[in-house]
């Protein structure tokens, strides 16, 4: 396979609201609230897939409704997906999202225990098997860092909205060769980047800025991403970061240089941000070589 990607199976309920923070209020009449698979790992399996690679997907996930979502989600798409028991109940979380895409999370702190893991046996050999490796950022993945070292398999992660601080995330940081973050909750986004390529094995680092695009620090050198207008109008920002990571991973795969990697995750990411957050509809592989293809 291409890519092996671990952890971040989930469910989320969309919620439509008048604006974000939402006025304090005893009731709020809102639009349809529909529950659909896909949290971060499912976008990016789903999303690698639609751009033409071999994608494999491994996570917990529980024997419920929301567990049988996802696996319907991947039968559907045409991922394939190995499954261990989560006992506690397959992830979800609350997407309360406001009229201009912008998006708030609730999760459900009970989904996980300290004792959930990956079998070690099995990340070993879907490893073996993988060009590379993306691990999400959760309990059961931080554990399987270890064995991707030894398998001598490329790694990526997402940090998501670390704030450069929380010891949590320095594993996953630290492992990786290519780490994804987003700027949001940075205070000082350069400084975060060159610390973690200089503490850990990144090579490349990029940090995502919504509208104002992307930053990439690749071999030393920082450069800006530009930002790329949406083909429709903004609709919602859910899973745009996934987006964005699978168009760089893309690119990466296929050999190309940062700049194309960078341009194809903005294309990605903007894509991303037309669609519902009811819907899991990534950019396809020739609808992206287009777009680049024109913006060049």
């Amino acid at each position: 396979m291409d890519v092996l990607v671990l952890g971040g199976a989930g469910v989320d309920t969309i919620v439509y609201v008048p604006e974000l923070p939402l006025p304090f209020a005893d009731t709020h009449m809102v639009p349809a609230i529909e529950t659909r698979a896909g949290q971060t790992g499912d976008f990016l399996a789903v999303g690698l897939h639609a751009l033409g690679l071999k994608v494999h997907h491994l996570d917990m996930i529980g024997d419920d409704h929301e567990g049988d979502l996802i696996r319907a989600l991947h039968r559907d798409r045409g991922v394939p997906l190995t499954e261990v028991p989560l006992p506690s109940g397959t992830r979800r979380a609350v997407n309360l999202v406001a009229p201009d895409g912008r998006r708030l999370s609730l999760y459900d702190s009970t989904r996980t225990r300290d004792a959930d893991r990956l079998p070690q046996d099995t990340v070993r050999a879907l490893a073996a098997d993988a060009r590379h490796v993306h691990v999400s950022l959760s309990h059961p993945c931080a554990h399987t860092l270890p064995l991707l070292r030894e398998a001598g398999v490329t790694i990526s992660t997402d940090l998501h909205d670390w704030d450069g601080v929380n010891p949590y995330h320095e594993p996953f940081a630290l492992a990786a060769d290519l780490v994804f973050v987003s700027v949001t909750a940075l205070r000082d986004p350069e400084r975060t980047m060159r610390e973690i390529a200089d503490r850990g094995r990144a090579r490349v680092v990029v940090a995502t800025a919504g509208a104002d695009g992307a930053y990439q620090l690749v071999d030393g050198e920082l450069t800006h991403i530009p930002a790329v207008t949406p083909s429709a109008r903004v609709v919602d920002s859910n899973g745009a970061g996934d987006a964005f990571a699978a168009g760089y991973l893309f690119g990466h795969l296929s050999g190309e240089l940062p700049r194309r990697c960078g341009l194809y995750g903005a294309i990605a990411g903007a894509h991303a941000c037309t669609v519902p957050a009811t819907l899991t509809d990534p950019v396809r592989r020739d609808e992206l070589l287009a777009r680049a293809a024109r913006a060049a």
